[in-house]
């Protein structure tokens, strides 16, 4: 397994679209494993492909408090959504230091493969925020593209001034 290099924002790897996984072979295995092994050392809840320059629709999460639940989701997509919405405090490790409210559906519904078989998962508060949140990523969107274009203009500035002095 190995660390993977997570893309910042406003890196337009980024808003690259992932393609479908066509096959879950020995590649995409090492891909989940690698993921996986960068969200756990990161730390984070939540890694998509996209963030580590791989556009591939491929999803690793973990919200377990004791980090020991990992959920894999290859090609997710959300066949329901409840009408009720809440605002959670999102950040992304593409988006260091950055926190902001998003309003997102409360209760999804996933469909995906793992690495054996396809599955359904019924998701509500921070599962279903995670799942929602990494699969904007394979969608190509960051979720700082949510606030208002004032928060994003700094947040932009702010990156690039990161970017600069490292």
């Amino acid at each position: 397994m190995a660390l993977l290099k997570i893309l910042n924002y406003p890196d337009k790897r980024l808003h690259k679209v992932a393609k479908p996984v066509a096959v879950v072979d020995d590649r995409i295995r090492k891909l989940v494993a690698d993921m996986a092994e960068t969200m756990y050392a990161a730390p984070a809840v939540g890694l998509a492909a996209t963030q580590v320059d791989v556009h591939e629709r491929v999803i690793v999460i973990d919200v377990s408090d004791a980090h020991d639940e990992l959920l894999v989701f290859i090609n997710p997509e959300i066949v329901w959504s409840s009408d009720a919405k809440k605002k959670w405090e999102e950040g992304c490790l593409s988006v260091p230091g950055i926190y902001d409210y998003v309003e997102r559906p409360d209760k999804v519904r996933v469909k995906a493969l793992n690495e054996k078989e396809t599955f359904e998962l019924d998701c509500d508060g921070l599962l279903a925020v995670c799942i929602q949140h990494e699969m904007d990523h394979l969608l190509g969107k960051v979720f700082i593209e949510y606030l208002s274009t004032l928060k994003q203009t700094r947040i932009r500035g702010k990156m690039k001034k990161l970017e600069k002095a490292l």
